[in-house]
């Protein structure tokens, strides 16, 4: 099933049937896109009055392309994982940890971009907040809180996939990611007021 082409009530029905995915790093990877879609409406409603929207739309764009593919890998990934635990057995040993290991580092990686990409859009909506259009600001506050929770969020399923290992980078890189991202949207917030 690919996740970007369902209908977003069908989308909505996946996330809530029975099974493991999509789940939150589907959403989160979602959810970054829609933040990015947000900053696109904001700094093309800015054109008039930021010589630098049409750039910074192009910039959303593109980051938004980056987010929303993140939605299936992180399925895949996550589903790969699974299957590698269930094909494994119940047995122990190094060669079916070592096994384990690598596909929840592999089911790691979707969630760290995510978190990195919410990271980009949380701190480009800073940008937007404070120079886009006056009527138009609260979307981009909006926009950077959604990508701030989505970065957080997102963070949080690197360190659950990867338990053996919380001083990995990536967990770390994640965890940057997501205290960058909320310190863009608090800064968003206040550039609002």
């Amino acid at each position: 099933m690919a996740l970007l082409d369902l209908r977003l009530r069908e989308f909505l029905d996946e996330v809530a049937a029975d099974g493991k995915t999509p789940g939150g790093g589907s959403v989160a990877a979602l959810v970054t896109a829609m933040a990015a879609g947000l900053l696109v409406k904001v700094a093309r409603g800015s054109t008039d009055t930021w010589p630098e929207a049409a750039g910074v739309a192009a910039q959303a764009e593109s980051l938004g392309a980056r987010a929303a593919p993140l939605a299936q890998a992180d399925a895949d990934q996550y589903e790969a994982a699974l299957l590698a635990r269930v094909e494994s057995g119940e047995g122990q040993g190094a060669r079916r940890d070592f096994a384990l290991g690598q596909a929840y580092a592999r089911a790691a990686e979707p969630p760290l971009q995510i978190a990195q990409t919410a990271g980009d859009v949380a701190l480009l909506a800073l940008t937007v907040a404070q120079n886009g259009e006056p009527s138009l600001r609260a979307d981009a506050v909006t926009a950077a809180l959604l990508a701030a929770a989505a970065a957080k969020a997102a963070a949080g399923l690197v360190a659950v996939n990867l338990t053996a290992s919380a001083d990995d980078p990536r967990v770390l890189r994640a965890a940057q990611a997501a205290e960058e991202a909320a310190r863009a949207a608090e800064a968003a917030r206040a550039a609002r007021e």
